[in-house]
């Protein structure tokens, strides 16, 4: 399954809990918690690009599935993972205590993350 596109976030459970316990600064989380940010994926063969835009802080990460990467977290953090395909529609990557599961399902992509006993799950929609 190929995720290319543009989405918007349309909610999202657990955001500031979810943060708190990654270590984020309160002042980061409140500024971001109604942001409606937009991912854009590129998604050609085993190559990913993504650009996460959240008001004005854009990330850009670039991998190639199966292969380690050096990721950008939310907070800026750069930290080194594998991201894997499951079940053709699931990108599923781990770092840092935090699993991250991006699931698409026709225009809906749904990115739950662990981290312990709190689970933050973002809904977004293709634009």
């Amino acid at each position: 399954m190929n995720f290319t596109g543009k989405y918007q976030l349309q909610s999202q459970e657990n955001f500031e809990p979810f943060m708190k316990a990654m270590g984020v600064p309160d002042d980061f989380i409140q500024k971001g918690k109604d942001i409606k940010g937009i991912t854009e994926i590129v998604h050609n063969g085993n190559h990913v690009k993504l650009i996460l835009t959240y008001g004005p802080k854009v990330v850009h990460n670039e991998f190639t599935l199966g292969e380690e990467c050096e990721l950008e977290t939310m907070n800026g953090e750069k930290v080194k993972t594998v991201v894997k395909i499951e079940g053709g529609n699931k990108m599923v990557t781990s770092f840092k205590g935090i699993k991250s599961v991006t699931e698409l399902n026709g225009d809906t992509i749904t990115n739950t993350m662990t981290l312990g006993d709190v689970v933050c799950k973002r809904v977004s929609k293709r634009i």
